[in-house]
């Protein structure tokens, strides 16, 4: 397995859309599982390939105390989605390091997607029902985003917006 360099926020290939994937074959599940090590490895929760340069529509998440329920979702996407809400916390973003929003999502989501296995699985999520199933709920949503070109930056005002942007450009340039 490696670790593989999560692209940060304004670059601007994190705006491509993924594409599908055709087949979910051993190169799909080593590239899962290098986005699984390097999820891990930047302490974060769940991590689009987007997010790695590489634009494909996959996703990793493990919302567990543990570390050790991964949960692997190969061409997702939304079947239905009810009911807004912004949590309590505020969203992170591996691509848009140290710095964090409210943001406003959807309670209840019920997604398809192919597993590792190239089995199809239907995935209902609510946050209303169930609160143990909120981070979940705005992890898959977060990820999807991404495989859409967008970031959770994109929620908030231009002026907010424009502050991380140039807060994370310095940043950049003094590590040069």
């Amino acid at each position: 397995m490696a670790t593989l360099e999560i692209l940060h926020f304004p670059d601007p290939r994190l705006r491509t859309r993924a594409a599908p994937v055709k087949k979910v074959d051993d190169h799909v599940r080593n590239l899962l599982k290098d986005m699984l090590e390097t999820m891990y490895k930047a302490e974060g929760i769940g991590l689009a390939a987007t997010q790695v340069n590489v634009h494909k529509k996959l996703i990793v998440i493990d919302v567990s105390e543990g570390r050790n329920h991964p949960l692997f979702l190969i061409n997702p996407e939304i079947l239905s989605a009810e009911g807004k809400f912004t949590r309590d916390k505020e969203e992170g973003c591996l691509s848009v390091p140290e710095n964090y929003a409210k943001v406003e999502r959807f309670q209840k989501i019920k997604i398809q997607f192919l597993n590792e296995k190239a089995e199809t699985v239907i995935l209902e999520v609510d946050a209303a029902q169930n609160p143990e199933q909120e981070l979940l709920c705005v992890c898959i949503q977060h990820e999807m985003d991404h495989l859409n070109g967008k970031l959770f930056v994109d929620y908030l005002s231009s002026l907010k917006r424009q502050q991380i942007r140039t807060k994370l450009e310095k940043k950049s340039r003094e590590k040069r």
